[in-house]
């Protein structure tokens, strides 16, 4: 698999503590314990958890043995580990996470609860490309929520894969809206940048919405799903 997006179901797995303390570092254990609410510690452990136990599959090696670091604005990237360059990035919402993997170029993924928004329209105005807001506006009362959030989406999955952070502005690319196929319209004006990325928006499970984008033309990318039990499995 040269680019895959991992569908992972966080609510339906028993989190037994002889697998977090086996796999998961003592900083990430660390750092779940900081969250005072039960529930978003549970999120934070499984997906940590799922992210080992993907990268440790498709490099052959013990999940236990991944070494993290952080990129230059803070994206986390796999120390060096004799293998191909693998790039991922990890999405959680609600009780489901996304995590991206790819060897064809920097990957970002992101997934959303779609839930309703006050002023859908105000926010958009507010962060997006003129063309987004354009097409936003002439959306109907039942298709603009939906076509918010694909946009939002795919917008946040790009700027996860630049590693860019909070320092790149949303007004400064421009992705497409559904009906149209996803992809990167322009970044900073430039629509031969945009076509040097690849994007996809996912349907990850009922009631989410999540995108892939991959710094790679012309990249498919397979959706998979960890199967019953995963929380439980070496491999």
């Amino acid at each position: 698999m040269a680019s895959g997006v991992w569908v992972v179901n966080l609510a339906r797995e028993h989190l037994g503590p002889a697998a977090v303390n086996a796999i998961l570092s003592p900083d990430e254990i660390a750092r779940a314990d900081r969250f005072l609410r039960p529930a978003d510690r549970r999120r934070f452990l499984g997906s940590h958890l799922a992210v080992r136990l993907v990268l440790g599959r498709a490099l052959g090696i013990d999940p236990a043995d991944l070494d993290f670091a952080a990129g230059p604005n803070g994206k986390p990237e796999l120390k060096p580990c004799g293998r191909d360059r693998l790039d991922f990035n990890l999405s959680h919402s609600g009780d489901f996470a996304l995590i991206g993997v790819s060897r064809q170029g920097a990957i970002g993924v992101d997934v959303e609860v779609a839930r309703p928004i006050a002023d859908t329209l105000r926010v958009a105005r507010a962060h997006f490309a003129p063309s987004e807001i354009q097409t936003l506006e002439g959306c109907t009362s039942e298709a603009l929520p939906g076509a918010f959030f694909a946009c939002w989406t795919c917008k946040e999955a790009f700027v996860k894969a630049t590693g860019a952070g909070l320092s790149k502005r949303l007004d400064r690319f421009a992705v497409t809206i559904p009906p149209a196929p996803a992809r990167v319209v322009s970044i900073d004006g430039d629509a031969t940048a945009g076509r040097t990325w690849s994007l996809h928006r996912l349907a990850p499970a009922p009631g989410h919405v999540g995108a892939v984008a991959i710094a790679a033309p012309d990249t498919a990318c397979e959706v998979l799903h960890l199967e019953p039990g995963w929380a439980r499995a070496r491999w």
